[in-house]
């Protein structure tokens, strides 16, 4: 009954709150929605300027390779090499191909002749992926002229995508961005509560009363757990109808682990409300130490493989990394518990000890 009584009252607290309302419902969509379709790796329409000094059937089939491939928009043609440079300084264009007088001479006399690609490389991921992108209509247009030639590799290899076969980076970031908003919202959420009730001097009157350390907590958590847990069924099916990212894996699966990471973030947002005492400092702990790791080392964006050693031990400790390979895992692979287990053990325990600490922390005020 004193449970019940707790989650009552936090309800009423809520509804009588539209910013928080608010903030829970509104600020994850938005969030989604924006970093949904700002952050991707696709690059595409990459600016391109053309040097074509042999103007050939040959040369222009070359460049109609380049402007059909879909990734490189030809913005102009020019007659001067400076000027593919004065393109690619100015920042007009990202790419220039110079196409020599001699090109299709030296096709018909069967030789193999030589394009210059200038790439500019002052964004690197935007350089790497378009020499990619150069060398795959390189191939084609070599392979087309020369079928037959003995130069060419002696093995074919053929090559095949698993889990994200149309390579949309949009598959691969939103399932993560789930993980990270996830965890800043809930981590905001409860870390406003115990504190609010400090501000408001509401907070003797309840140590006062027979309630437990565990029951207060217990009655702040869940009904933010409820609407965390509404937040994340709403990413879900925005993340499947509107960005249209697959869910390979099993649902109930996913939620069920959804609901081990909200009710670890839930009470680390307790934790952060019951030792700050303060509303706008426990907003600005939770923020700083939710988003920065969620967004910068759970594996998101960053690949943790990549990071330094010391930064690597440090991931450990940050619960979204796990979060983001089970989102990922259930949403590209469609992955089992059985193949989750370390991660779903590691959620697990965490959950449970800041909860226990939170539970401590408030015990050690009542005594």
């Amino acid at each position: 009954m004193r449970l019940k009584g707790i989650v009552k009252k936090e309800f009423i607290h809520i509804k009588r709150d539209p910013l928080s309302l608010a903030m829970a419902f509104l600020l994850p969509a938005i969030l989604l929605f924006i970093y949904g379709y700002a952050v991707t790796f696709d690059v595409e329409n990459i600016e391109t300027v053309v040097c074509d000094r042999d103007k050939s059937s040959l040369s222009r089939e070359l460049i109609e390779g380049f402007s059909k491939s879909g990734y490189f928009t030809i913005i102009s043609y020019t007659e001067s090499y400076n000027d593919v440079d004065g393109y690619i300084d100015r920042g007009d264009a990202k790419a220039g191909i110079i196409i020599p007088d001699d090109f299709s001479k030296t096709i018909r006399k069967g030789g193999l002749p030589s394009v210059e690609i200038i790439i500019d490389g002052s964004n690197s991921n935007i350089a790497t992926i378009a020499l990619g992108y150069v060398s795959a209509i390189e191939e084609r247009y070599t392979r087309r002229l020369y079928p037959l030639s003995k130069e060419g590799p002696l093995i074919q290899v053929k090559t095949r995508i698993w889990y994200n076969r149309e390579m949309r980076s949009r598959n691969f970031i939103i399932p993560g961005l789930i993980a990270v908003i996830m965890a800043v919202i809930v981590a905001l959420l409860t870390s406003l509560t115990v504190s609010k009730e400090w501000d408001r001097g509401s907070m003797e009157q309840l140590l006062s009363t027979p309630v437990k350390p565990s029951e207060l907590v217990l009655g702040k958590l869940i009904p933010y757990f409820i609407i965390g847990f509404a937040d994340t069924v709403f990413a879900v099916l925005m993340s499947t109808f509107l960005f249209g990212v697959p869910l390979k894996g099993d649902p109930v699966l996913l939620f069920l682990l959804s609901s081990i990471f909200l009710f670890g973030g839930l009470s680390f947002g307790i934790l952060i409300s019951i030792v700050a005492k303060n509303q706008t400092i426990a907003s600005q702990i939770a923020m700083l130490t939710t988003f920065l790791p969620a967004f910068l080392l759970s594996g998101f964006i960053f690949s943790i493989s990549n990071m330094p050693k010391i930064l690597q031990i440090f991931t450990l400790a940050i619960p979204a990394r796990y979060f983001v390979t089970i989102l990922k895992g259930i949403f590209l692979k469609g992955v089992t518990i059985e193949d989750l287990l370390w991660e779903t053990a590691l959620l697990s325990l965490y959950g449970l000890i800041v909860f226990f600490l939170a539970v401590k922390k408030l015990k050690k005020w009542i005594g």
